[in-house]
């Protein structure tokens, strides 16, 4: 390979690194929030529920007239945890001349949360009256 050839593939190699620079930095900034789960307690209403995790994936009356909804949502970050992760990422991609994107994008693409499904009942008057956690699961 000539020396012009090996700094054509240098100057190619380099500003494709720029290219994708910062994917993982806007991911890390981007992921989920974190929401306020203390809401999943008896006696909080329903509308209080609707407006931190929207609107059940799944509404159900039973056979005693006992209320029910699934919610499902994605438990995310802090703010403070996701800047960090944001900023940790950028430092990495100037380190590395944007190299670091081969690793910190696939990192930030498998931390997009914890899923979960939680199965509420309600009284009469569309209070949390039980809670269930059914499930909770990283991915």
């Amino acid at each position: 390979m000539t020396y012009t050839n090996a700094l054509k593939t240098f100057i190619l190699i380099l500003s494709c690194s720029f290219l994708t620079a910062a994917c993982s930095s806007y991911m890390a900034a981007n992921q989920p929030g974190k929401l306020d789960l203390d809401l999943f307690q008896s006696g909080t209403p329903k509308s209080l529920l609707i407006a931190e995790f929207g609107r059940p994936a799944q509404e159900q009356v039973e056979e005693d007239g006992v209320k029910y909804d699934i919610y499902v949502f994605n438990q995310g970050y802090s703010t403070v945890e996701k800047t960090g992760r944001a900023l940790i990422h950028g430092v990495a991609d100037i380190a590395t001349l944007g190299l670091w994107e081969v690793v910190g994008t696939p990192i930030e693409t498998a931390r997009s949360g914890q899923k979960m499904a939680v199965k509420v009942s309600y009284d009469e008057s569309n209070l949390v009256e039980k809670v269930f956690f059914l499930k909770r699961k990283y991915g």
